[in-house]
């Protein structure tokens, strides 16, 4: 499995990790840590240096009931960090973390690579579109609703068996519409309880008969931590732990805070 950034061909045979950088105030574990260029670049300089082979810049929080943010203000805050990431490290694959058309563009204007949409268009009937025009990897996650309402949608008489439908859907749109290097997130934590998300990591090899590389973010959730009884701040152990289950169930992208132990996880993986 290959995916096109920049004219570059990214072999995913050998899984490999994504770092998140929020750019938001408010972001569940990391929110507000990143507010200025200097801890800005320290900390991509360190994911880089640890081996994150793409960089996820996000400037909206969707974590649960997050407060709403104009696209001006998305577009405000992420284009003046992307191109200070490029000034430093010019052969960064930066993604782009949103579900609007217009902050996509944008931020592939600016150098970015690949779009990362938690709604998988659902949010903005002209991402598709967007994105087929741009020719970029799309990542598609799984969610229902929005930031704001989508903890009370976490209803299902299969949740492994609707995702699969709503996946084929969405592959079936995009490509009719013409994007060719298409991801997918099962968006563990979106429209989803504790127990729901543990059922579908549990079914996470099903997802392969999608045939296309399936992207993980548990870095630091709740399905930890409230399982664990403890914080976002104490879970990287228990990410870990998940990282090592999904890799073993075909995961091809790591989306992790936390790069080094990520990078420690897949190198010991590819052992068995």
């Amino acid at each position: 499995m290959t995916i096109n950034c920049l004219g570059e061909l990214i072999d995913l045979s050998t899984p490999k990790v994504m770092g998140i950088l929020n750019v938001t105030p408010n972001s569940f574990y990391d929110g507000g840590k990143h507010s200025d260029e200097k801890s800005v670049i320290s900390q991509v300089e360190k994911m880089l240096s640890e081996g994150a082979t793409f960089i996820d810049i996000g400037a909206y929080s969707s974590k649960p009931s997050a407060e709403f943010v104009s696209e001006e203000e998305e577009i405000n805050r992420l284009i003046p960090v992307i191109k200070s990431v490029l000034n430093h490290f010019p052969e960064t694959l930066i993604s782009v973390d949103t579900f609007r058309a217009k902050v996509a563009k944008a931020g592939i204007e600016n150098g970015a690579c690949i779009i990362n949409d938690i709604s998988a268009g659902s949010l903005d009937t002209t991402m598709m579109e967007t994105v087929a025009k741009l020719q970029v990897p799309y990542v598609m996650m799984h969610m229902k609703g929005n930031p704001q309402t989508m903890q009370i949608m976490a209803n299902y008489d299969n949740i492994t068996k609707e995702m699969l439908f709503y996946f084929s859907e969405k592959i079936r749109q995009a490509r009719n519409i013409g994007i060719n290097d298409l991801l997918i997130d099962p968006g563990f934590g979106f429209a989803k309880t504790k127990e729901q998300n543990f059922e579908v990591m549990n079914n996470l090899e099903l997802f392969q008969m999608l045939n296309l590389p399936i992207l993980v973010g548990v870095s630091r959730k709740s399905m930890i931590y409230k399982t664990l009884e403890t914080s976002a701040d104490d879970a990287l152990n228990g990410t870990t732990v998940l990282n090592t289950i999904a890799l073993q169930k075909g995961a091809k992208i790591l989306r992790v805070h936390d790069v080094k132990e990520a990078i420690e996880t897949i190198k010991l993986v590819s052992q068995l």
